[in-house]
């Protein structure tokens, strides 16, 4: 569907709170009690401009440990660029309050919101919540992004995960500008699934680890998220050229290389690194170092996600590597980019 045709930035109404156009406004969405009956609600920013244009919902901490979107939604909240916004931008710098207050990735009732999208009024406190956000938000909106990290004990290079089945969501992941985009079939139960059935555009920025602010991570996808905003015509383009324009690969595939023995290990290589088929990783060895097994790559390309504890169990994930028609140039773009970042 063209984006122009779903433009829709008219009186927003969230809660009890309407944006009118050339508004901002901080809004807490109610969503339950506690036991002490203390009202436990969402944080939201919306951002409405004067004219016409997109409306973008940005997500962070879906699951409550993963903080760097927080941090990302701090820093775009206080660019100076949307004082010139078409269109509505609707910020949620914390959607799963709960597991935030906990330093949890899970619910209460331990169910992963990220898996009980589009949810249900009269279901569990997890449905119920992906419901409430469902309808308050993703429904309002045109476009969105969805912001995590790696879960409890990983980190991931920062990415961007979209079904580019689409031609649009392919277009707008590109424009994140990022240079390695994942190929990503949604998951059953997921936001992005749910928002793709409402025919609302949206993509997922992976980057870091639970529970840590990682500066790389939140500076490329800050970046990320002003550039989505210029491609769709909510904010103006820069006026300063570019130095470069940051070339973008996809991958179609990626596999897990998982411990074959248990013990504690050393690692040989880190997040970002181009690794050829059959290279050691890691070396995996007893409590006195003996008898050392060394984890090879199964197949060539660039490591995206690794574990950071460093002990395993048999068959536990410790590497997990995207594969490209040509890695070594995807390794030399990562590189050239980090240079643009800092």
């Amino acid at each position: 569907m063209n984006t122009q045709t779903r433009n829709r930035t008219r009186t927003l109404r969230i809660g009890d709170e309407r944006v009118n156009p050339g508004e901002r406004k901080t809004i807490q969405l109610d969503v339950a009690s506690l036991y002490d009956y203390t009202t436990l609600s969402i944080p939201i920013e919306v951002v409405s401009g004067v004219r016409d244009g997109p409306v973008l919902f940005i997500s962070a901490a879906v699951h409550g440990d993963e903080i760097n979107g927080v941090e990302i939604l701090k820093r775009l909240l206080r660019s100076a660029v949307l004082s010139r916004i078409k269109g509505t931008l609707i910020a949620i710098p914390v959607v799963n309050v709960f597991g935030f207050n906990h330093k949890s990735r899970y619910l209460p009732d331990r169910r992963d919101l990220n898996r009980s999208f589009p949810g249900s009024p009269t279901g569990s406190l997890a449905s119920r919540l992906a419901a409430l956000f469902m309808n308050q938000i993703v429904n309002k909106s045109t476009h969105g992004i969805d912001l995590h990290t790696g879960s409890i004990h990983r980190t991931n290079l920062p990415q961007v995960r979209a079904s580019l089945d689409d031609p649009e969501t392919e277009e707008l992941a590109r424009g994140f500008g990022v240079p390695v985009i994942l190929h990503s079939r949604e998951r059953d139960g997921s936001l992005r699934e749910a928002a793709r059935k409402k025919k609302v555009c949206t993509l997922l920025f992976e980057g870091g680890e639970a529970l840590r602010f990682d500066e790389h991570v939140i500076r490329v996808g800050l970046r990320g998220c002003l550039s989505v905003m210029r491609h769709i015509g909510m904010i103006p383009r820069s006026r300063r050229k570019p130095k470069r324009e940051t070339r973008v690969f996809v991958a179609e595939q990626s596999y897990w290389v998982r411990a074959s023995h248990s013990g504690s290990f050393r690692t040989l290589k880190n997040v970002g690194d181009h690794v050829e088929d059959g290279e050691s990783l890691a070396v995996i060895s007893d409590p006195f170092g003996k008898d050392p097994y060394r984890v090879s790559a199964e197949e060539g390309g660039i490591i995206i996600g690794m574990s950071t504890i460093p002990l395993v169990n048999r068959g536990d994930a410790m590497v997990h590597i995207a594969t490209f028609s040509n890695s070594k140039r995807v390794r030399r773009e990562m590189e050239l980019a980090d240079e643009d970042y800092f």
